[in-house]
């Protein structure tokens, strides 16, 4: 599962129409003249809307104000403002319709009104296509040493940058998406990890949903979607609460959260299987934090439609390649001399043009292109994986689809 969301652990001392605002003229940092994220009287912009089924599995369109994303959709991780190494064209030509940032990062560093006063996180990246903001929930509790005090407010932590006490509300969160301007926000929310007591877990509840109902009230910048998520862990009275409280909001999307933290791969898909069902069937269904293609076709195969990791991405700079029959090292010797593409029909630009040989070369070496192309590889392998399963769904043969991927993969690949 994916290592993006390996938890530290979490401190212990404590169909709704999607619509849009009204015609107006923005200044570029979202303030004065930008509508209230809580009129939901607004026109009709963007909706999600399943087109198929097969089984559990959908596929779908979500319509946002920079563009449609078609789903199933793995989202590639800008944490600041970029995927790591690549060009915005590159991610957008291996397939990427909508990538990810986090208001974490982006707010200490270089801070949401540097990004607003140059025209927005759109602009300030260089990606005109749809960006989901992840509210920085998770790095907060991820670092469960930097955290000073957790109430029903709010969380007081040290920022991983330089030690400065700061603070996340739930309005405050909103109001730095805000300012971003993603096309999707999410809550704020308190994630526990695997090893968390009952009534750790009980209380990352208790919060999320009061923060959600916070949150949902505060200003949203034009068109903004906003995402709620549900949390529980693997406690099935406790998931089953959070996801009726939160769905009990009117959110435009709901996540799993609090999932693929630690807990047994087994448990963790057992409680997908139950769990997506009850989130709202006409809105999209995201599970935060997967990148494996077996545990991409197998939250897919269970009503998930949204989904993003660092896996890819992180796996290439170890000097790795994701294969239709698992990952191949590349540092070792047994490549020096392959004359292979990286994978035998893969439509990458590291496949079309380069040997096996080649990239170990450049990694070995610590070859700065020899990264670039593994990351080319490795995002173009997960995005073309999910759009197989999205025609899949819509050919009616996604069981059999994921029966043979799973297959291959299981069978590893040739070269250890």
């Amino acid at each position: 599962m994916c290592s993006s969301r390996d938890r530290i652990g979490l401190f212990r001392t404590l169909s709704y129409p999607i619509r849009a605002p009204a015609r107006v003229t923005l200044d570029a940092g979202g303030g004065a003249g930008w509508p209230r994220g809580n009129d939901r009287e607004r026109e009709l912009l963007s909706a999600f809307t399943v087109t198929a089924t097969d089984g559990a599995a959908r596929a779908g369109v979500l319509r946002t104000t920079h563009g449609d994303i078609p789903t199933p959709a793995f989202m590639p991780v800008g944490t600041k403002a970029s995927v790591k190494s690549l060009h915005p064209d590159e991610v957008r030509a291996l397939g990427a319709n909508v990538i990810l940032g986090n208001a974490y990062h982006l707010h200490f560093r270089p801070g949401e009104e540097v990004i607003a006063d140059l025209g927005g996180l759109h602009a300030f990246a260089g990606w005109d296509g749809p960006i989901l903001t992840d509210s920085g929930g998770f790095q907060v509790f991820s670092l469960r040493d930097t955290i000073l005090a957790l109430n029903e407010a709010g969380v007081t932590f040290r920022s991983v940058y330089d030690g400065a006490e700061a603070r996340f509300t739930p309005v405050g969160v909103a109001e730095i998406q805000r300012k971003l301007g993603s096309d999707i926000a999410m809550c704020l929310d308190v994630c526990a990890p695997a090893e968390s007591t009952r009534s750790e877990v009980e209380k990352a509840v208790h919060l999320t949903s009061l923060w959600a109902a916070q949150q949902i009230e505060s200003e949203a910048a034009p068109g903004q979607l906003r995402f709620g998520i549900a949390q529980g862990g693997v406690d099935g009275e406790l998931r089953r609460r959070s996801i009726e409280e939160i769905c009990a909001l009117p959110f435009d999307g709901y996540a799993l959260g609090g999932l693929a933290v630690g807990e047994g791969k087994d448990e963790m898909l057992e409680t997908v299987a139950w769990a997506a069902p009850l989130l709202a069937s006409d809105k999209p269904r995201y599970f935060m934090g997967i990148g494996d293609a077996e545990g991409i076709l197998e939250v897919v195969g269970r009503g998930i439609d949204l989904f993003d990791c660092v896996l890819p991405t992180r796996t290439a700079r170890t000097g790795s390649a994701l294969v239709s029959t698992g990952r191949i090292n590349l540092r070792n010797a047994g490549f020096a001399r392959d004359p292979r593409p990286l994978e035998d029909g893969c439509g990458c630009p590291a496949c079309a043009r380069f040997t096996r040989a080649y990239i170990r070369h450049l990694v070995t070496q610590s070859e700065l292109l020899g990264l670039r192309l593994l990351s080319l590889h490795n995002l173009w392998f997960v995005l073309d994986l999910t759009a197989r399963a999205r025609a899949a769904i819509e050919r009616g043969t996604f069981a059999s689809f994921r029966q043979d991927t799973l297959a291959r993969l299981g069978r590893g690949p040739e070269e250890e």
